[in-house]
C-alpha cells in the first residue's frame, strides 16, 4: 500500500494519499466549525460531491456549485456564493471546502478570506494543476477583463488534501496540463526532477496515477512550492520565482479568452521565457533549448498560438500583476534548476523591444 506523504508549511500540513479524501471530515471536524459549506463545480460536483458531504455530515453541510472553467472565475461568481451564504445564514463558526480544480480553489478561497472579514477553508484539488499549484501557498483571487487574478488576497487554508486517485476521473488533456506546473517546478529548482517530470508526462498512458511514482511526483512538486512559499510567503521576493513562464503565460491565456488550458499556457511562457533569458544574457547557453526539448517531450506545443501576434501578446503583459513603473518584470532561469534575479528581488524588468524579438 502507498504510503502517505506529508508536507509540512508554517500554518498547515498538506497530506498526499491515496484514498485521502475520506480524511477531509477529521480535518473539517478539529476546526470547531459548525457549518460547512463545499464549494465545487458542475464537472466535480457529480463525481465527489456526495462522498463528501455524506462524510461532513448532510445535515452540516451545504454543497454550492460554480460553472466550470477559467471564464466563470469573476468578481460575479464571488458575489453569487457570498450571497448565498449570506441567505443560508453561514456566521463565521462556518468552514468552506473547496472541492476542485485551479479555478474552484482560487474562488472558494477568496471568498474565505473576504467572507465576514475571513472564515477558515480545506483545499481539497482533484486536479493535478490544483495539487501542485493552485491550493499550495494562500493566493486566492479572481480574474477580470484585464487579466488573471488582479483581484484577491491570501488567505492560507486550515489543511490541503491531496487524493491523487482523483485523477483517474480527469481527462487526459487537463492531466497533462497540469505537467506544465511539475515541469517549471523541475526547471526552476531541480533538474533531476525535470527529467522525471518529463518521462512521466511522455507516457501517460501507462501512468498510475495512485502508484509511488506518481505520489512521490506530486509531493516533490509540493515540497519545491512550499519550501519556496515557507521563505517568502507574500510574493515579496524569493516566491517571484514560481511565476516563471506564467508572464507571456497569462497573457496568452487572457488573449486565448480563456479557451486554453492554464498548463498549455504557461508551457508556451517557459518556451518564450526561457529564450528571454538568454536573450538578456542571465541563462547559460542552452538553457532555452532544454526546457523547449523538456515542453516538447512532454506533448506540449510550446508556441505561440498564429493568430496572437507578437504584439497583442507583448500589450496583454501590461495587465499583468508583475509590471512597474510601465515595466515588465520577468522571473528568468539562470539554467536549468536555478533563478536568476537574487539581486533584483528575483525579478528582471524587460524592455519591451526584447520580448518582441523572441516572439516573433
Amino acid at each position: 500500500m502507498t504510503a502517505a506523504r506529508t508536507i509540512a508549511l508554517p500554518t498547515y500540513d498538506v497530506t498526499v494519499a491515496p484514498g485521502a479524501l475520506e480524511r477531509v471530515a477529521e480535518t473539517a471536524s478539529g476546526s470547531g466549525a459548525h457549518r460547512y459549506a463545499v464549494i465545487t463545480d458542475d464537472n466535480v460536483g457529480p463525481l465527489y460531491g456526495a462522498r463528501i458531504r455524506d462524510a461532513l455530515g448532510t445535515a452540516r453541510t451545504t454543497m454550492l456549485t460554480v460553472p466550470a472553467g477559467e471564464a466563470h472565475k469573476t468578481r460575479d461568481t464571488w458575489a453569487r456564493l457570498t450571497d448565498e451564504l449570506l441567505a443560508a445564514g453561514f456566521g463565521r463558526d462556518s468552514l468552506i471546502v473547496a472541492l476542485g480544480g485551479g479555478v474552484v480553489g482560487d474562488v472558494a478561497g477568496f471568498v474565505a478570506a473576504t467572507y465576514m472579514r475571513g472564515i477558515p477553508f480545506v483545499q481539497v484539488p482533484t486536479t493535478l494543476l490544483a495539487m501542485v499549484d493552485a491550493s499550495i501557498g494562500g493566493k486566492t483571487g479572481v480574474d477580470t477583463p484585464a487579466g488573471k487574478n488582479l483581484v484577491g488576497a491570501f488567505h492560507q487554508p486550515l489543511a490541503v488534501v491531496v487524493d491523487p486517485s482523483v485523477l483517474a476521473t480527469l481527462p487526459r488533456e487537463h492531466l497533462r496540463a497540469g505537467f506544465a506546473e511539475v515541469i517549471k517546478h523541475g526547471a526552476i529548482a531541480d533538474e533531476a526532477y525535470l527529467d522525471r517530470a518529463v518521462a512521466a508526462a511522455s507516457d501517460l498512458s501507462s501512468l498510475d496515477v495512485t502508484g509511488d511514482a506518481m505520489i512521490d511526483l506530486v509531493s516533490r512538486s509540493i515540497e519545491i512550492k512550499a519550501d519556496v512559499v515557507r521563505r517568502d510567503e507574500r510574493e515579496g521576493g524569493l516566491r517571484k520565482i514560481l511565476n516563471f513562464g506564467h508572464t507571456i503565460g497569462h497573457a496568452v491565456e487572457l488573449l486565448s479568452d480563456y479557451s486554453m488550458l492554464h498548463g498549455d499556457a504557461i508551457a508556451v511562457g517557459m518556451s518564450y521565457e526561457s529564450a528571454l533569458a538568454e536573450r538578456c544574457g542571465v541563462a547559460a547557453a542552452g538553457t532555452a533549448d532544454r526546457i523547449q526539448r523538456a515542453v516538447k517531450a512532454a506533448g506540449f506545443e510550446g508556441r505561440r498560438p498564429a493568430a496572437m501576434s507578437p504584439d497583442r501578446i507583448v500589450a496583454a503583459t501590461h495587465g499583468d500583476k508583475k509590471a512597474r513603473a510601465g515595466r515588465v518584470e520577468y522571473a528568468l532561469p539562470s539554467r536549468v534548476g536555478a533563478m536568476a534575479g537574487a539581486s533584483t528581488r528575483w525579478s528582471i524588468a524587460v524592455e519591451d523591444e526584447l520580448v518582441l524579438s523572441v516572439l516573433t
